[in-house]
């Protein structure tokens, strides 16, 4: 997992709304010198003026020449900007993560009920599949029976009809095969995100407290003194941790929900009563699986797709869906705040 790798201050929202604040100032400012332009030279030409003017571009000068100084007026605005952001958007980072977790939690419901419907279908498919070979047999043996006796008609009937069974069986097979992909990747998904969701709890429950004591420790001016020595600002460095865990957690989200749209599309698209299922389910899954590597299944994804395409990795749909035991005492984001 990646370790740290926070998002620029621009692409969050308090870089949008500190990004809407440097444009306003800037035309503002650029509005303001248009219009009094000749009163600006004016003063500029007098003593005070010129005093000032030198002042403006001296420090000017030094804060793009010093480092510290450029640091406490970033770390200044950031700041502000967050504060402003924080009236309209929950910019607690805990807070964050425990929305996500809920997020999780009902996810991981209708994920279970999705495995479930899925295993209910893929049952019917393998009776069909089953019927239509017995039915196979009986209309070959028929069509045997009938060359024999030499009933021309009825060995063509029963012969044609065995091999549109066959074509049938075919094309349902290529469906059963989809469909287990979706049943392993499903149920793999829901165990990765069961075991997401602990870890999260558990992180929650760990730094929440933790954070808790570094706030009562900590306050602007000794953050902004933390900056001018150039040494890191302990809540900047926690927070940021909690930023890219959440960061991390909002894309294995986003994949969760967007693959179960697809799955859910995908049996949508198919009607096992009359035997009739859309291309384009099956096509929205051949996407998914050439797609690059999965958040959530990471190196597993290539494992399980070959697996359901493999005879001898015989899937056991009687057993039934088992909650995820996780093993080991390690957390997959304890490395984040090392």
């Amino acid at each position: 997992m990646p370790k740290n790798k926070s998002r620029s201050f621009w692409t969050k929202p308090e870089g949008i709304t500190g990004a809407i604040f440097l444009i306003g100032a800037i035309l503002l400012g650029a509005s303001l010198i248009s219009t009094g332009i000749g009163a600006l030279l004016a003063f500029i030409a007098t003593g005070i003026g010129k005093v000032v003017t030198f002042g403006v571009l001296g420090v000017l000068l030094f804060t793009a020449l010093d480092s510290k100084a450029r640091n406490l007026i970033s770390y200044l605005y950031k700041s502000s900007m967050r504060w402003i952001t924080g009236l309209f958007v929950t910019m607690d980072p805990i807070g964050i993560l425990k929305n996500y977790v809920a997020d999780l939690k009902s996810n991981l419901k209708k994920m279970r009920m999705q495995i479930g419907k899925l295993k209910g279908q893929m049952h019917k498919l393998k009776e069909m599949i089953h019927n239509n070979k017995k039915e196979i047999k009986s209309n070959l043996e028929l069509a045997s029976a009938a060359k024999k006796s030499q009933e021309q008609t009825q060995m063509i009937l029963k012969t044609r009809k065995a091999g549109r069974l066959k074509e049938s069986n075919l094309k349902l097979g290529d469906l059963y095969k989809k469909m287990e992909v979706l049943y392993r990747v499903l149920s793999k998904m829901y165990e990765n995100s069961y075991i997401l969701a602990e870890d999260i709890e558990d992180q929650v429950k760990l730094k929440e407290q933790e954070r808790k004591a570094i706030l009562a420790g900590h306050s602007a001016m000794k953050s902004a003194m933390n900056i001018i020595k150039g040494d890191a600002d302990k809540r900047m460095m926690f927070d940021q941790a909690l930023e890219t865990i959440a960061d991390d957690v909002s894309n294995k989200v986003g994949e969760m929900e967007r693959f179960m749209e697809m799955s859910e599309s995908f049996m949508d698209s198919i009607d096992l009563q009359n035997g009739i299922f859309e291309e384009k389910g099956m096509q929205m899954l051949e996407q998914w699986e050439k797609k690059s590597t999965s958040l959530l299944l990471g190196t597993e994804k290539e494992d399980l797709i070959s697996k359901a395409n493999n005879d001898e990795e015989v899937l056991d749909l009687n057993q039934p869906i088992k909650e995820p035991v996780k093993t080991g005492r390690g957390n997959q984001y304890d490395s984040f705040f090392e």
